[in-house]
């Protein structure tokens, strides 16, 4: 009890300046014990920050780790929306590739993690939170034998002056002998602490270069993992083109066509003046016009009323029942949204007659056409719309024009003139309320002069004509 009132009175004295503290160390140590606090600061926030970029749980086993990765999710996501879609469409295929791609992406990024929270994480740690530390908690028990050989010489001396003996004599006596044993074994640890300590110092400014190699391992080992990233892109990316060579017709249907001639076409439609010929070398004017009729209708051909009735429909597991959930969504079609679209997929499901050559899927002509006979009411941005819901809006139209007949039964003649086009340059408008529309039924187009057809007919029957006379040709000029 009295020994720790001893000491704390020596550190009393210490703090206010009445007692010199004996320094033990170099003034080289003195640096290094500065240099100390800032390593461990910089090492304590690079690891915070490299740990904050890890995706991955840090810690836990391979399986684990993948699970918590954000690309492995999108990886999963991928193909089984390839698994829906089917392989034979573009879509599917695109997306069974580009999924696989994902997850050999999810591997290399895994591995990459677990080698940084191996050579550089978990080294920074080390240093940051155990080796410095453990030379700090050395130094402050180093100040504590300081402070108790301080205290210990203090007395001693103490002793010597109430004994009234000059500096230069040794005290005699019990209790002299006692003050310089205690006095001695105080600076005997104190040394012991100080040599141990001395040596962790000048072993940690020694492996300076070690602690300096974590951060070239950062450096290769993200090299390392780039590359095999870009090797794994760069050999998927010939497959991907080759799938889009293909299926031509996505140059057809995604080549805007000249903003004049499609606005030519448009206008020459609708007042029933039209040079066929003049259209007949640009297949893209007349897909443009088609799509463009679509997109421009007050609201979607489908319909924003049974916009659920058609998600619904096409969320259903089962084949058979699927089919009837959207047959059922069509005989709820008001008369005329009904007539165009039945006419509609009836030709869409004749251009799928030459898909072997014109790569006209059912599948590949929902993908392209799908948007615009559904979408959501104010449904916002079109772009982030298309791809939240496309494959839903997939699902729903390629099992129709798989399956036109059944939904509608009947036949349907397109070429009613006995070619593809209008008379040249031949004025309806005297007539053009009298004309047949895609609205009629069947043997009400019979009916009407066999000589003018409805302008939407004529479009169609242009682009069928394409189609099937000229599909190889189409298909080299696509790719």
């Amino acid at each position: 009890m009295k020994k720790q009132f001893n000491r704390m009175r020596q550190l009393a004295n210490q703090t206010v300046g009445r007692a010199e503290k004996t320094e033990v160390l170099s003034e080289d140590l003195l640096q290094v014990e500065k240099r100390l606090e800032l390593v461990k600061q910089v090492s304590h926030s690079t690891h915070k920050k490299l740990t904050a970029c890890l995706q991955g749980q840090q810690g836990v086993d391979v399986d684990k780790k993948s699970k918590k990765l954000p690309l492995t999710t999108l990886a999963q996501c991928m193909v089984e929306g390839a698994a829906v879609l089917g392989d034979e469409s573009l879509l599917g295929k695109m997306l069974k590739l580009c999924g696989e791609t994902q997850e050999k992406l999810a591997h290399e990024l895994i591995l990459f993690e677990l080698t940084i929270e191996r050579d550089v994480v978990d080294p920074l740690y080390d240093l940051a939170e155990v080796e410095i530390p453990n030379i700090q908690k050395q130094r402050k028990h180093l100040a504590k034998l300081v402070l108790d050989m301080d205290s210990a010489r203090t007395r001693y001396y103490q002793s010597t002056k109430s004994s009234g003996l000059s500096s230069n004599l040794q005290p005699t006596g019990a209790k002299a002998d006692h003050l310089r044993e205690e006095m001695e074994e105080a600076a005997n640890r104190m040394e012991i602490c100080r040599d141990q300590l001395s040596a962790d110092m000048y072993s940690f400014v020694a492996k300076e270069m070690d602690y300096a190699s974590y951060f070239q391992t950062l450096i290769e080992v993200q090299a390392e993992y780039h590359r095999k990233s870009l090797e794994l892109l760069q050999s998927v990316l010939p497959q991907i083109k080759a799938h889009q060579g293909e299926f031509p017709f996505l140059g057809l249907f995604r080549i805007a066509p000249s903003a004049s001639k499609l606005k030519k076409l448009k206008a020459s439609l609708d007042c029933g003046v039209m040079d066929v010929q003049e259209y007949s070398a640009d297949p893209h004017a007349i897909a443009g016009a088609l799509k463009s009729y679509l997109r421009e209708l007050p609201e979607p051909l489908m319909t924003y009323e049974l916009y659920n009735d058609w998600i619904q429909a096409s969320n259903i597991q089962d084949q058979d029942k699927r089919l009837q959930a959207l047959l059922n969504a069509c005989e709820k079609l008001p008369p005329a949204n009904n007539n165009n679209f039945k006419y509609l997929i009836k030709f869409l499901s004749k251009l799928t007659e030459d898909q072997d050559v014109n790569k006209m899927t059912p599948g590949n002509i929902a993908i392209v056409l799908g948007p615009n006979l559904l979408w959501m009411h104010n449904e916002g941005n079109i772009p982030e719309m298309m791809t939240t819901v496309s494959l839903q809006i997939v699902g729903i139209i390629e099992p129709i024009i798989q399956h036109a007949d059944w939904f509608f039964p009947g036949e349907i003649e397109f070429n009613v003139t006995g070619n593809y086009g209008s008379p040249v340059h031949t004025n309806h408008n005297s007539n053009y309320s009298s004309m047949p529309s895609p609205d009629m039924e069947q043997m009400e187009r019979k009916q009407n002069d066999q000589s003018r057809r409805p302008l939407s007919v004529a479009t169609d029957n242009m682009m069928l004509e394409f189609y099937k006379k000229d599909g190889l040709h189409l298909f080299k000029y696509c790719t």
